[in-house]
């Protein structure tokens, strides 16, 4: 082969392998723009899951906001008036009792557990027909289906030197209300022959003021002695604080029972009045015991006290062993410091109601105060945990139609007691 021959053909190949290298470039470029097209597409998918957890991250914190705008209620006690637009806030977990278990454990006098207890309380509406039921079986073991009439009568009105919050009597209320002393004799015997006339088994007087001074307590054992000389009556007398020698005089004129309400637990009571201890209230409570009167003390629910404080109300007359128990659910009076408080509705007092039942099974439990404001439409199923209610006015309010009271009793499947 000739040497110009050779030369072409080296010329060739390297101009092959120059080609060759020229491909293997634009391979490699081709690979380099792909790589940098991958690497795009991973920058935005990056941008994507980026704004998605921004989007995540904004609604998170719209729904959080949201929630701390909406007003936060206490869920220990006390469900509002219809006038709110919210209702009482349930625990997020609650175990509740068995109801039929918790009126067994009544009856055989046991004390519930403070657990069961404010399970009560807190119970959603649901159960409610299921706590009354299990509350008028203990009511019927003791009392059947009968009812107790009381009949009140504000023997002296206003004129109180006391601070308590909720009465419209007291010295720093400003309330529209009749001030006198104590009524005259024949006042007093015509109030007793309406309160026999409407069948009532109890006629009760009331005294306003801290404790009534020597010439109206003499003028007050004087109309209790021709109160019971003319009708059937028993007579329950509530006059403030009263002393040992005072209960005994009270107790040898002939009245029956001494009303003097504890009205909210120790620990609530500076809340609601300062110008006497709640030692004060259980030392009169202790007199009337001492003496041999019936007692009768209850207390006022509705004025800002907790679910604890109202099952230490309720322990506290379960310990003084008192008899009858009257329930006033708060009147928020204007002119007192409490007008204006509205934390009742019918269903939160029929379980307060069932709470007092369970907890004091053998005591005559009263519907007193607020009974028609409160438990409205509602007041015939209050009878099936309680077994007795005013008749008539109260102390300055006024209370449902003598009739209506009678008309319920009956159709509720109730009767008198005689």
């Amino acid at each position: 082969m000739s040497e110009s021959k050779v030369k072409s053909q080296k010329s060739k190949v390297k101009s092959q392998k120059s080609k060759v290298k020229s491909q293997k470039s634009k391979v490699k470029s081709q690979k380099s723009k792909v790589k940098s097209q991958k690497s795009k597409v991973k920058s935005q998918k990056s941008k994507v899951k980026s704004q998605k957890s921004k989007v995540k991250s904004q609604k998170s914190k719209s729904v959080k906001s949201q929630k701390s705008k909406v007003k936060k209620l206490p869920t220990t006690n006390n469900c509002r008036s219809p006038t709110t637009n919210y209702q009482l806030p349930m625990p997020q977990t609650i175990t509740l009792p068995n109801w039929n278990q918790l009126a067994d454990r009544s009856l055989a006098g046991d004390l519930i557990s403070r657990e069961a207890a404010l399970a009560v309380l807190s119970a959603p509406n649901e159960v409610l027909l299921e706590q009354l039921a299990a509350a008028y079986k203990v009511r019927k073991h003791y009392w059947g289906n009968r009812v107790r009439l009381h009949f009140l009568l504000n023997a002296q009105s206003g004129l109180c030197p006391e601070d308590c919050h909720y009465c419209s009597q007291s010295k720093i209320s400003t309330a529209e209300i009749e001030k006198y002393p104590l009524m005259a004799q024949e006042k007093i015997l015509a109030a007793a022959a309406r309160a026999a006339s409407l069948k009532a088994g109890t006629f009760c007087m009331v005294l306003s003021g801290r404790s009534p001074n020597e010439t109206t307590f003499a003028k007050f054992l004087a109309a209790v002695r021709e109160v019971k000389a003319n009708y059937d009556l028993k007579i329950c007398a509530c006059l403030g604080l009263l002393s040992e020698s005072q209960t005994q005089r009270l107790a040898a004129a002939g009245v029956d029972r001494v009303n003097h309400n504890l009205n909210t637990a120790e620990s609530h009571h500076e809340q609601i009045c300062t110008t006497h201890t709640f030692s004060d209230r259980v030392a009169t409570v202790e007199n009337v015991k001492a003496a041999g009167i019936t007692t009768c003390s209850g207390g006022i629910i509705g004025m800002g006290e907790s679910d604890d404080d109202i099952i230490d109300l309720a322990l506290s007359l379960r310990q003084l062993e008192v008899t009858s128990v009257p329930i006033n659910f708060l009147i928020p009076i204007p002119g007192t410091p409490l007008a204006g408080l509205q934390q009742l509705n019918p269903q939160r007092c029929l379980r307060i109601l069932c709470l007092f039942r369970f907890l004091l099974p053998s005591q005559e439990i009263r519907i007193a105060g607020g009974r028609e404001v409160h438990l409205r439409s509602l007041q015939p199923l209050g009878l099936y945990p309680a077994n007795s209610i005013f008749i008539g006015d109260y102390l300055t309010t006024p209370g449902q139609a003598t009739q209506m009271d009678l008309d319920m009793i009956r159709d509720a499947g109730f009767v008198l007691e005689e």
